[in-house]
């Protein structure tokens, strides 16, 4: 369970919202309220990726990637730049755990300047703040 100075803590760097598990799950439900949670589903999917030691699932794992996210007219598709992509679809039929790398940078950054800001203004975060903020009151003061 996250404290109020966790959640306080979040507003630092996306990094700390990404490393949480009830932070990922408030920013990815903002970025669902953006119609942009492919963004935070793509980081993730190449932060499993990066971990995958067998050459046959890093090649399956690489093919689910690119057909969710990369390929044009993907379910998933991210906004990334043309030589980014074309890098991607050239390299996909022998794929490296370092194949997504600059598209997944691009993507952070992305997330980082343009979604974490709107995030720390939303509803949604304000609400986690509270809701931290009055557990901890809760705790510390028993007799209210």
């Amino acid at each position: 369970r996250s404290n109020t100075g966790e959640t306080m803590a979040w507003s630092e760097s996306v990094d700390t919202v990404l490393a949480n598990k009830e932070g990922l799950e408030a920013f990815r439900s903002f970025l669902k309220s953006e119609f942009s949670e492919e963004n935070v589903e793509f980081w993730l999917a190449c932060e499993d990726f990066k971990k995958t030691k067998s050459s046959t699932k890093i090649s399956l794992k690489a093919q689910k990637i690119y057909s969710d996210f990369i390929q044009a007219d993907a379910p998933k598709e991210i906004n990334i730049d043309f030589h980014t992509k074309n890098n991607i679809s050239q390299n996909i039929s022998k794929p490296t755990l370092s194949c997504f790398d600059a598209a997944q940078s691009s993507i952070y950054c992305l997330m980082a300047k343009d979604s974490f800001p709107r995030f720390l203004r939303s509803e949604v975060y304000k609400e986690l703040v509270k809701k931290h903020q009055d557990r901890n009151q809760k705790r510390w003061l028993p007799f209210l």
